[in-house]
């Protein structure tokens, strides 16, 4: 009974979710997306930094947090901006100084290489990689190449939990995450492949051979983002990064696969796609 009420709140909040996401996407200004992707920023790095507090590591959470959810903000200004750069990673390396400079005014000194590398690894895990959407949104059919990163990256997400949950038996890392299967992994990259094929109906201009290399990166990518995750809850002795998603956990939870898919999709089509 567990696992049906857990699978059913699963399914609603993954509906709420995707439908609110698609409506911010495709029926809203850049700026509400921007908004969106602020917040989501923001709730995953508190998540990020309590699981640091649980382990005893002091964290500036709330400096991180403000610099984190302004980077999003900022490349929404910036994106009509002449001579556009990266201002992202600058921005961070000033967050790394200002962090520095709270250090120093702090009285005791113990703990100041794991408080700058906790923060410095939060705002770039989380800030700066999810913050690739915020870019995606900004190319041409922007609001399609945020849907597929989506759909390719959760769809992963959903073949890896139902063909794990059937027919899983031999176990993928367990002392990592002991529900991840070998057989689940394989049925979540072909459910990511497929999803990337079925999606030259709205995407005709990406070949079936550009397809088929992006369901497949971007299917091991987000097994890879989700088994990070687990090695960080691992340490942290804790199941879910937080609870304030019925079904998932926290939102770390839920962006977890998408934190290392974004960057690299961002990359490809920047690069290789014509």
């Amino acid at each position: 009974m567990a696992d049906k009420s857990s699978l059913k709140n699963r399914l609603i909040s993954s509906a709420l979710i995707l439908t609110l996401i698609a409506i911010i996407i495709f029926y809203t200004p850049n700026w509400a997306f921007s908004l969106l992707a602020s917040i989501m920023i923001g709730c995953a790095l508190s998540e990020f930094f309590n699981l640091a507090q649980k382990k005893g590591i002091f964290v500036y959470k709330y400096f991180g947090i403000l610099i984190g959810m302004l980077v999003p903000v900022i490349l929404y200004f910036q994106s009509g901006a002449e001579g556009y750069f990266a201002v992202e990673p600058f921005f961070i390396v000033i967050a790394c100084l200002f962090t520095f400079v709270l250090l120093f005014i702090r009285r005791e000194n113990s703990q100041a290489l794991s408080s700058i590398s906790v923060t410095m690894f939060g705002l770039l895990y989380i800030a700066w990689f999810f913050s690739f959407f915020v870019k995606l949104k900004f190319l041409p059919q922007g609001p399609l190449l945020v849907a597929f990163l989506i759909l390719v990256t959760k769809m992963g997400d959903v073949g890896a939990y139902f063909v794990g949950r059937s027919i899983g038996k031999h176990g993928l890392i367990p002392r990592i995450s002991p529900n991840k299967t070998v057989e689940g992994t394989i049925g979540g990259l072909i459910f990511s492949v497929a999803t990337a094929l079925i999606s030259r109906s709205y995407l005709p201009n990406y070949s079936f051979a550009h397809l088929l290399t992006l369901g497949l990166l971007l299917g091991i990518l987000a097994q890879v983002g989700d088994l990070a995750e687990s090695l960080i809850k691992r340490d942290c002795n804790v199941k879910d990064a937080g609870n304030n998603i019925s079904g998932f956990g926290g939102m770390l939870d839920v962006i977890d696969s998408l934190l290392f898919t974004a960057p690299i999709f961002y990359f490809y089509v920047k690069v290789l796609i014509k």
